[in-house]
């Protein structure tokens, strides 16, 4: 179950908040017992690229054997 604080991976594009399948977050907020998620996207300095709302759907917890990639925003 994906709590507060955890990373977790985009499963689809979120094209108008610039973020990409793939791209890594932190959730800061659990909405309706993990029917959805605020989650925070930075850059890999700390910068804030987008904070959105999105449905238990479109993300997943980071595996343990997964590496980060990297990627320029706009």
């Amino acid at each position: 179950m994906i709590q507060e604080l955890d990373p977790v991976v985009l499963t689809e594009d979120l094209p108008e908040a610039g973020l990409k399948q793939g791209d890594v977050g932190c959730v800061v907020m659990v909405h309706d017992g993990g029917k959805g998620f605020e989650v925070e996207f930075t850059t890999l300095a700390g910068d804030t690229v987008a904070v959105a709302t999105v449905a238990a759907r479109t993300v997943r917890p980071v595996g343990r054997r997964e590496i980060a990639h990297v990627r320029l925003v706009a």
